[in-house]
């Protein structure tokens, strides 16, 4: 993300770090962009982009993300981190949501 936009508009609510976030939508298309101070934050947001980036605001509205149970990290972070996960995706959608209308 842009140095510019590591505001507090940007910044997701309900994480334990700082996560900022944002998304363009390009021909159709969703591409979102992250920056976060914690290396597993970090981690989670980077996987979080790459498997949502490049994808429609419809598919990723209808993604339930099965992977991260199938991956097993949703069972692996503490409450914190589950909680601030959850505030990405929320977010992520919440940004697909107004690209539809």
């Amino acid at each position: 993300i842009d140095s510019k936009k590591r505001t507090d508009s940007y910044l997701i609510e309900g994480c334990q770090s700082q996560v900022w976030n944002d998304a363009e939508l390009r021909e159709g298309k969703m591409y979102i962009t992250a920056d976060r101070e914690e290396i597993i934050v970090k981690g989670i947001a980077a996987l979080l982009v790459e498997v949502l980036n490049g994808r429609s605001p419809k598919d990723i509205l209808e993604d339930k993300l099965e992977f991260l149970d199938k991956i097993g990290l949703s069972d692996n972070l503490s409450p914190t981190r589950a909680n601030g996960l959850m505030a990405m995706v929320r977010q992520i959608k919440l940004f697909a949501t107004a690209f539809l209308n």
